[in-house]
Formats: C-alpha cells, structure tokens, sequence
C-alpha cells in the first residue's frame, strides 16, 4: 500500500515538477502563506486554516457544479476516443481524492521532521499553480484510470468524492496536527503535510478545468 500510494503522488506530480524547476529559484522567500523554515510552529495559523478551508470548499462546489443536470449523453461523451468523458474525470477525481487523502494521514503518522523543511522549494501558492496549470499534461497511473475506479457511475463517483471531500474538511477545521513539520521527501521534491492538502485541492481544480473543456469541445451533446 505504503509503494502504490508513493507511486500515485509521484504520478501526480511529475507533471508538474519539469515545468516549475526553474520557478523553485524564483521562490519568493516572504511569501504570506510559505513557511519553509519554520520549526517550531504546532498547530496550523488561523489563516493557515481559513485558506485550506476556503480552497477545499471551493473546489468542491466547483465539481458539483461543472456536473450539475448533465445527461447520461453528456456525462458519456468523449472528445476523441483517447479523450476522457466528464465521467472518467468524475472517477479519476474521486479515486484522487481518497489516494493523496491516504498520502496525507500515513505522513502524520510518522515522526515530525522539521529538519527537513530547509528541502522545500515551493511556496503554497507555487505548488498550487503549478498543479492546476493544464498545458503540462502526462498520463495518470494506472490506479487513477477511470477504467480501473471502484465507482460505476458519475453519481457513484460523485457520492465517493464528497464523503471523503467532507472527512478533509472536518480534518482540516479540527485538526491539532503539526502538518508544517510533517515533511516528506520524494525523489520529485520535498513537501509538508499541509501542502499536500493543498495539492488535493489544486488537483480536483485541475480536472474540473477538464469537465469544462470537455463541456465545451463543438461536438459536446446538448441534452
């Protein structure tokens, strides 16, 4: 389990590492909602809370609103046949969801590692441009495929992503964590806990920006 979730993060973000190498030099080291080297920071700042809380809301309200009232038509209809359907993107959103959620909790459950931080390159709001930036692409791993998703529908699919978009929020509204110091380091990049919620977040924003491109492709059904 520990290898595939490694594999899906990595997966996930070597999209993005080849096209924001140059932007880590870049990295503003004042940036309001980058704290790389803090070391004695326990509990998230309220604007921490308020920042993730309002982002994670936000994307999902976004979801639910790029699949409201769509067709069984609609919800089937690929752009091409290599292209993914706004349902394949539903799937592939919640399987997301519950794999980088998965990132998230075994990380805390090791030990804080506040040394490690000195290794992060990215600010908060880097790493969430660079997730959601859509003229990088590259295919998923094979967990994430929308042909491999436990879920059968788009409403299954839906169903999955809020109640696990809904344990996120209540997470991120309660928590008591030392997600700054929970730090981990991958061969792609080096990374904290709340940055990875972060990245949940910027990724469903990533691929309801593909609903709507879907949406608007000429040949999208209209009912």
């Amino acid at each position: 389990m520990k290898q595939l979730l490694s594999c899906t993060l990595m997966a996930l973000l070597s999209t993005f590492f080849f096209q924001s190498n140059a932007q880590q030099k870049k990295t503003t080291k004042n940036n309001a909602m980058n704290i790389s080297n803090t070391t004695t920071a326990k509990e998230l700042t309220q604007v921490e809370r308020e920042y993730a809380l309002e982002f994670i809301k936000k994307t999902e309200a976004d979801v639910f609103n790029a699949a409201k009232d769509l067709t069984e038509a609609q919800l089937t209809f690929k752009p091409a046949p290599d292209k993914w359907s706004v349902e394949d993107c539903l799937k592939h959103i919640a399987a997301a969801e519950s794999n980088l959620w998965a990132m998230v909790d075994a990380s805390l459950k090791q030990q804080a590692n506040p040394e490690q931080r000195t290794g992060i390159k990215f600010t908060d709001e880097e790493l969430i441009k660079a997730v959601e930036n859509r003229s990088q692409k590259s295919k998923t791993f094979a967990a994430l495929e929308p042909a491999n998703s436990p879920d059968r529908s788009a409403a299954e699919a839906l169903a999955s992503f809020k109640k696990n978009r809904e344990k996120l929020i209540a997470f991120v509204e309660s928590t008591h964590e030392d997600l700054r110091n929970h730090v981990s380091v991958l061969p792609i990049g080096t990374y904290d806990a709340y940055q990875f919620i972060l990245l949940i977040a910027a990724h469903t924003n990533r691929h309801t920006q593909q609903i709507n491109e879907v949406k608007n492709d000429a040949g999208f059904p209209r009912k």
